[in-house]
């Protein structure tokens, strides 16, 4: 189950495309909210690779909510959770976008795709 190619349907796209790839987006996510089981992190107790991937697409969820009117928390609470956790910690917080300036550079470059 891919989690990339569908998260760009649900900001990008519009109608029933959008609304399919909202689906297979939350079926992505919540296969991966699956995998972090009982532990905090994907890595078990502490941050590792795959929470690392992961997290870049974490500042979009805003960007994915907003425009594909859902609510990430209330379909994988978990990982949202856990997402939260993870912009807690200095290096992540530092080294990546606010969600709203992610959100913002997403309405501009949704304008000049129309």
């Amino acid at each position: 189950m891919a989690v990339y190619p569908p998260s760009d349907k649900v900001w990008a796209a519009n109608g029933e495309e959008q609304e399919a790839g909202k689906k297979e987006f939350i079926d992505g996510i919540k296969l991966l909210e699956g995998e972090l089981k009982s532990n905090p992190d994907f890595g078990g107790e502490t941050l590792g690779f795959l929470d690392i991937a992961f997290l870049p697409l974490y500042y979009w969820f805003h960007t994915f909510e907003t425009f594909g009117k859902f609510s990430i928390a209330a379909e994988c609470p978990k990982l949202a959770a856990w997402g939260k956790r993870c912009m807690e910690e200095e290096f992540v917080y530092a080294s990546l976008p606010h969600p709203h300036k992610v959100y913002d550079l997403a309405v501009e470059y949704k304008k000049k795709l129309i």
